[in-house]
């Protein structure tokens, strides 16, 4: 089992020693969300809070991930960073192609490129693309992206996007596994048929069992239950060593874990070295014992 930590809307400030201390403590990743913008007029909701609202977004700092992933590479050795997730749909393919490859060239391969859906139509408004057909434009994005980081000339003709034959260059040595995130079926569909793994985005605790049940079911269908496949996960069992094993025989690869309600209103108060002493705390109490 690996383990990720999750921190955002938080002073920018803190994000390189935060980083450190978490490869320090034992982490293999550190997941970075992604938000482009705050409407001020909006009825949209969002799904992963018990009533739906978004207004904790409102004024909370959010750094573009890939800015931010390759600055706190820089002072780290070991530990992954990964996106959780990038709106890909509301951009352009072949932009995006170069901005994960350089990601992944400037981190030594420590990239996970996790990718999504956006659940508001304002992002696809304000960036001029069409909400319709917003799952179809996804999978050929992520077809581009995954054709072009192969570094030879590659051409993609598709219902959206027509991209004549073009290389980028430098891309990673080794591809970057694009981790789908999503709870409906459609997007379980997508990342067992594309993705090199999955990411949860937390929600009933229940419904966890059936979601990875139903992905392993997909994964066999499209042939692909024999590959490498990554299943990022969050969950209150992985808070505690006797949590671990449960999850690792639903498949779980990943879990995700964080030490602060991220849904609040307010803004983040708590100070660095509070941060800093919880994450040694749980390397010492969880990591090191799973990993004795």
């Amino acid at each position: 089992m690996r383990f990720s930590y999750a921190e955002s809307m938080t002073d920018p400030s803190y994000y390189l020693p935060l980083a450190r201390a978490a490869e320090q403590a034992g982490f293999e990743g550190f997941v970075v969300p992604d938000s482009i913008c705050y409407p001020e007029v909006s009825d949209s909701t969002y799904p992963y809070t018990p009533d739906g609202r978004r207004e904790f977004l409102e004024d909370k700092p959010f750094l573009e991930p890939f800015s931010l992933i390759p600055a706190m590479a820089a002072v780290t050795e070991r530990i992954r960073f990964n996106t959780f997730v990038v709106k890909l749909p509301i951009r352009h393919p072949v932009l995006v192609a170069k901005q994960a490859s350089s990601v992944g060239v400037l981190t030594g391969g420590r990239f996970g490129f996790g990718v999504g859906l956006s659940p508001w139509p304002e992002d696809f408004e304000v960036c001029g693309v069409p909400w319709e057909r917003r799952g179809k434009r996804m999978d050929e994005c992520i077809e581009i992206i995954r054709g072009l980081m192969g570094g030879d000339y590659f051409e993609y003709h598709g219902e959206i996007f027509d991209v004549p034959s073009i290389k980028i260059c430098p891309v990673p040595d080794d591809p970057l596994p694009i981790l789908v995130g999503g709870h409906t079926d459609p997007a379980l569909r997508r990342a067992a048929r594309l993705g090199d793994g999955w990411m949860h985005a937390g929600g009933d605790p229940g419904e966890l069992p059936g979601l990875l049940e139903r992905l392993t079911n997909l994964r066999r269908e499209y042939g692909r239950d024999k590959d490498p496949f990554e299943v990022h996960v969050i969950s209150l069992d992985a808070y505690s060593p006797a949590g671990i094993a449960p999850l690792e025989d639903l498949g779980v690869t990943d879990v995700i874990v964080g030490f602060r309600w991220a849904y609040d209103l307010a803004p983040d108060s708590e100070p660095l070295q509070q941060k800093v002493d919880t994450l040694k705390r749980f390397g010492d109490d969880v990591i090191a014992k799973i990993r004795a």
